[in-house]
């Protein structure tokens, strides 16, 4: 079996197995539950100490689904490659100190018929937009595939087409990870971070790069909630500057559901 190994393990989150499951519990031992039911995750994809709490306040709307979950389209943006459309990996399985995740090969092999998804091993060895995730869900959900895309400059339509061919039941989750502004001031942050939450609480997929890193996986979730009638339900606003932080030059992350 081919893996692809953790990147930003000991960086980004612990590298030492105990001790990341310990940090992961920790934080999802402070976050609320709330009556949601949620399909789509919205959740930041910093290093833990600076985004775990936020990111934990969505995963925890998980704990009701462990068992149900069955697979995780995971949609990131890439840090590392730039490329045009939206990139699967060479390989059958994440790994992350945790354990391995299996990929959900089927369904990959099966978006070979969209022009705009390509296997791009590259896209995926250091990005850490996606691998973040990864130990979150291991602690959230039982038994699960996945299938990892990191998206690079892509239109909210072509995105769009490929999250409605993976949407599935109620055993088939989407995350799409970002955070949201990046190196503001406090009070910039604040500010521009509420109007980029009243853009995805409306369904904007126009969303940039200033308002959200992730704007390209998001304006193409945020295009299929809005055709589905879905909604929007803020968890968790707030920067780096409330967690781990100064607060001359914060990055801002934001937690949602959409159900």
């Amino acid at each position: 079996m081919t893996i692809r190994p953790p990147a930003v393990s000991g960086a980004f989150y612990p590298d030492q197995p105990e001790l990341l499951q310990t940090v992961v519990t920790n934080l999802m031992s402070e976050a609320t539950e709330r009556e949601l039911s949620p399909k789509v995750l919205i959740v930041p994809h910093a290093g833990y100490i600076y985004s775990g709490a936020i990111a934990a306040s969505g995963y925890k709307q998980l704990e009701s689904y462990r068992r149900q979950i069955k697979r995780v389209v995971l949609l990131g943006p890439s840090h590392q490659v730039a490329f045009e459309g939206m990139a699967l990996p060479d390989c059958e399985a994440y790994s992350t100190p945790i354990g391995d995740i299996p990929l959900d090969t089927v369904a990959i092999n099966r978006l070979s018929r969209f022009s705009q998804v390509h296997t791009m091993d590259a896209a995926h060895v250091r990005e850490h937009s996606l691998e973040v995730q990864c130990p979150f869900l291991q602690k959230t959900l039982d038994n699960f595939k996945l299938i990892p895309l990191v998206v690079g400059d892509a239109s909210a339509y072509a995105v769009a087409e490929v999250i409605d061919f993976l949407w599935g039941g109620d055993e088939t989750l989407i995350v799409i990870s970002s955070d949201l502004s990046h190196y503001l001031s406090y009070e910039e942050a604040n500010h521009r971070d509420s109007l980029t939450t009243k853009a995805i609480e409306q369904m904007s997929s126009s969303l940039t790069g200033g308002q959200a890193c992730g704007c390209y996986p998001l304006n193409g979730m945020l295009k299929v909630a809005q055709r589905r009638g879905m909604e929007v339900v803020t968890l968790d606003v707030r920067n780096s500057g409330d967690t781990a932080g100064d607060k001359k030059r914060v990055v801002g992350y934001g937690a949602y559901v959409i159900q």
